[in-house]
């Protein structure tokens, strides 16, 4: 996914598993098939999980960084209705490996996937209620910091243009030009709220009918409010996410607010993943397909008909 993306064998991860952490070295360590875009994943027995990041980064640094997201997790888990993974050990480079990692529990349930759950009016249920917990939280006075989502929309504009640029033989890069023209004038929602800031389908697990669990919560923190609502967009067909919204009392520049957030990161997964990462690619369509279609009512504009989005979507 990544060209310079750290190469780590299974071997190497149990090594390190058994040599720094040597109470569970008679635990087997398996990899999981990759899906997300930071770290490859390790299940450590039935009830851990270790996390590797696959892009080089100066070790002190990454460090901060993992110790920083277990507050965060931590802050995130007195308030969040359903469990979140706990990071119960941070292990050292090793054996080739050359950044810090971490250790978390594992937490049952299945992954969602784009439509997996797409017409389920409980799940819509499960995730407003989710992201009003996490909207009572208190932020400690805090607002958003950073470059990634969760602030000002047109800081963003550089980013959507490339990938505009990177999607021309892809998609209808004037009809998306356009509908992020209207996104990045959007006036603000209101004041920051405690937010996961990443709540994409790789993200939520269900039992098949209700929410069971939140992964990756560890950069969450204040931001839009109307920055989780990107899970009604990327999870959840028109009905149930109508109620979604409807639960939520979302505004409408609050609504289309969050319509921006998930075509940004959308329209990025969709070309960067294409051909390295299906369960991203897939989102970024699916995504895309959904928003355009709310914001135009002509969800067939979103591509040319020889584009890889409509194989991807299967339509």
């Amino acid at each position: 996914m990544h060209a310079d993306q750290i190469d780590l064998s299974p071997a190497t991860a149990a090594r390190l598993v058994r040599e720094q952490l040597p109470r569970w070295r008679h635990l087997p360590v398996t990899p999981l098939p990759p899906s997300g875009t930071v770290n490859r994943i390790f299940r450590i027995g039935d009830d851990l999980a270790a996390r590797f990041r696959l892009r080089p980064g100066d070790p002190d640094a990454v460090e901060a960084e993992l110790r920083a997201e277990r507050a965060a997790a931590e802050q995130l888990a007195a308030s969040c209705p359903v469990p979140v993974p706990r990071v119960v050990a941070l292990g050292s480079p090793g054996h080739g490996y050359p950044l810090p990692w971490s250790v978390q529990t594992w937490l049952p349930g299945r992954t969602v996937t784009s439509t997996s759950c797409a017409g389920s009016q409980e799940l819509a249920e499960d995730l407003a209620a989710l992201v009003a917990a996490l909207r009572r939280a208190d932020t400690g006075g805090r607002s958003f910091s950073g470059p990634g989502r969760g602030g000002s929309l047109p800081r963003h504009d550089g980013w959507v243009e490339q990938c505009l640029a990177e999607s021309r033989q892809l998609l209808d890069v004037g009809l998306l030009r356009e509908l992020w023209q209207g996104f990045r004038e959007l006036p603000a929602a209101g004041a920051d709220v405690m937010s996961h800031t990443d709540l994409i389908p790789a993200n939520l697990l269900t039992d098949g009918r209700r929410l069971t669990g939140v992964l990756d919560v560890g950069d969450s923190g204040p931001a839009d409010p109307a920055l989780d609502l990107v899970a009604g967009w990327h999870v959840l067909d028109a009905r149930p996410r109508a109620r979604f919204r409807e639960l939520l009392g979302c505004g409408d520049v609050e609504w289309r607010r969050g319509a921006a957030w998930a075509f940004e990161q959308a329209l990025g997964a969709f070309w960067c993943y294409l051909g390295s990462n299906p369960t991203m690619a897939e989102l970024g369509a699916w995504t895309l397909h959904r928003v355009v279609a709310a914001e135009t009512g002509q969800p067939h504009r979103l591509a040319p008909p020889a584009s890889p989005v409509w194989r991807v979507l299967g339509l």
